[in-house]
């Protein structure tokens, strides 16, 4: 069984939007179903759960109704950190599901991961046990504790940016939420998947992802997003990229 989960608990204060950014429309669908979607449709993914904020699992719902995302298993309640939302709905998917599933964690707010990268995910989790989503980093990163003076320059060719999915088999992530839960300090200082299981001594695997795989979190990237949504839209109008490549494929095959 592989598994999305998909967290969206966001209150979206950096967006300075009327509502959460997750449910920003975009071409005539929130942003939430752009990402739904691409599990929707992914032959290898069996069932999704979303985890939204508690006020807004009824419309939530109204729009696994709305667009017949009929994968989605059902809408969990937040938590008060994004760490909580994703164990909420951890335990909701082991309530109902084998514990040697497979659980694909996912941003609502990140539309745009290519089906490649999703496929990926899983045959990182069969292989070594885990997958971490992340690009190499163009710019140069540099480290600075107050925010004033550079402490470090990281090699780039070292420096890498963590994007979404991060895939685990379900009873190891489980596990390794419950050793930092168990804690004082909890998910302090615990920003993703990566960090709670590097907490606890599990060796994470790196999986590339694509380039326009951006998380929408500023009125900045709703533009991108969209520039993102056209580029693909001409892509299938126009038979360009990868559309084309599938097209020639099959053409041959037809051919032959």
């Amino acid at each position: 069984m592989n598994i999305a989960i998909i967290f969206a608990g966001g209150s979206g204060v950096r967006m300075g939007a009327g509502v959460p950014k997750q449910f920003l429309e975009i071409n005539g669908k929130p942003i939430i179903v752009h990402t739904l979607q691409l599990f929707q449709y992914h032959d290898m993914i069996d069932k999704i759960y979303v985890s939204v904020l508690q006020d807004y699992i009824p419309y939530m719902k109204e729009l696994v109704e709305e667009y017949r995302l009929n994968k989605v298993a059902d809408v969990i309640a937040g938590g008060e950190t994004a760490q909580d939302s994703i164990y909420n709905a951890l335990k909701k998917a082991e309530s109902e599901n084998s514990e040697d599933s497979i659980v694909l964690l996912h941003d609502g707010v990140r539309p745009f991961v290519s089906y490649e990268v999703i496929s990926n995910n899983i045959k990182s989790v069969k292989e070594k046990g885990n997958a971490i989503t992340c690009t190499p980093c163009f710019e140069t990163i540099m480290v600075s504790r107050d925010g004033q003076h550079v402490d470090s320059v990281p090699y780039r060719k070292e420096t890498f940016a963590a994007q979404a999915p991060q895939s685990f088999y379900l009873k190891e992530i489980i596990a390794a939420h419950d050793v930092v839960r168990s804690k004082e300090s909890r998910y302090e200082n615990m920003v993703d998947a990566c960090t709670i299981i590097r907490s606890v001594g599990i060796e994470a695997h790196m999986v590339e992802g694509n380039r326009g795989n951006i998380k929408v979190t500023t009125p900045e990237d709703v533009y991108i997003f969209r520039a993102l949504l056209q580029y693909k839209e001409n892509e299938q109008a126009f038979g360009l990229g990868i559309t084309n490549r599938i097209g020639s494929k099959m053409r041959m095959k037809h051919e032959e």
